[in-house]
């Protein structure tokens, strides 16, 4: 059993907004996710993303086109438990909007009592994560919590009589992304994404709500405009675009770097043996570093552009200029005579 300290008096005054609050869906992840273990909603924080064979993609898990629909065919009736006297049957279920159909697995709820304890904390009363639970619960009003990735919904319900049918929106989507260079897939570990809530062209300074997003993992959000940021390699080769989510569909993101990753070299003669403790700062024309590596073959990805490769070896230094095309991967020496 796990509790999650908010207190009574903090509650008592914020109860009337809470409870219009309650009844819809929060569309801002980010808060939804940095909401710690210290709320009444939070838990374990949403991490936004569900497995590529959740069957809530398709039928076998597959994953499919660029629009590719998130909704599964309907699930076989689950039978109604047997409800003890003085107990309630709580089924509960989500779907995609108001006119759409049932979201299929990659649900979180968590039920919660409706006010809070002698230490003033909300009480965790049950946690599932099929799609479509029955829960047999004590007569009683309760908090009822549930995740999808990053969308969330939360509202009051009071048990009373045999069962109570309760049915979630939660308006959302997912987003999965790719890197390319031409036509060539970017390794996964050579690549990663971090999402934001919004357009990059709005002002203001913003959170993450997903980081370290790996190639091909599925981010679930709120259906709206978000904006990605693909960092290939750790120097200058950054992409950003924008692209809007909606909700049951899967949208996918193939960001194209124009870069290359390069081997450095520092040798005596062209084709020589690469010389060992090599400090290689990489510059741009007007001299601002890039990147710093040691060793006798750094290897770097760089934006496409041009650079100054200098090579700092046993006190002596030797530089050469470099040209970076997209796709154009090789090896760079630097002759140190």
């Amino acid at each position: 059993m796990r509790l999650f300290p908010v207190t009574a008096a903090v509650v008592g005054r914020l109860w009337p907004i809470l409870a219009l609050m309650l009844t819809c869906v929060f569309a801002d992840a980010a808060a939804a996710q940095g909401a710690g273990s210290g709320g009444l909603m939070s838990g374990t924080p949403a991490a936004g993303m569900i497995a590529p064979n959740a069957d809530v993609f398709g039928p076998g898990g597959a994953l499919g086109s660029p629009g590719e629909s998130l909704i599964m065919p309907g699930s076989p009736a689950t039978a109604m438990p047997m409800v003890p006297a003085g107990q309630v049957a709580l089924a509960l279920g989500a779907r995609f909007g108001k006119e759409a159909a049932p979201i299929g697995g990659g649900l979180d709820w968590r039920i919660y009592a409706a006010k809070p304890d002698a230490s003033g904390t909300f009480r965790l009363v049950r946690e599932e994560k099929s799609a479509a639970p029955t829960m047999v619960l004590p007569a009683g009003n309760y908090i009822v919590h549930v995740d999808f990735g990053l969308a969330t919904a939360v509202k009051p319900v009071a048990l009373r009589g045999p069962t109570v049918h309760e049915m979630f929106d939660l308006p959302a989507g997912g987003l999965r992304m790719e890197g390319r260079v031409g036509n060539a897939r970017i390794p996964p570990a050579q690549i990663s994404f971090e999402v934001y809530k919004g357009s990059q062209f709005e002002p203001g300074d913003r959170r993450p709500i997903a980081e370290h997003v790996l190639t091909g993992a599925v981010v679930v959000v709120p259906e709206g405009t978000y904006y990605i940021i693909s960092n290939y390699g750790d120097a200058n080769s950054v992409v950003r675009s924008d692209i809007r989510v909606q909700a049951g569909k899967l949208t996918d993101d193939p960001v194209n770097h124009r870069a290359a990753a390069i081997t450095l070299k520092l040798v005596t003669e062209k084709g020589g043996e690469a010389l060992a403790n090599t400090a290689w700062p990489v510059l741009t024309p007007g001299g601002d570093v890039i990147k710093e590596s040691i060793g006798a073959f750094p290897r770097v990805i760089l934006a496409e552009g041009e650079y100054r490769a200098i090579a700092r070896n046993e006190g002596k230094v030797y530089e050469r200029e470099v040209k970076v095309g997209a796709g154009v991967f090789g090896d760079v020496e630097v002759i140190g005579q």
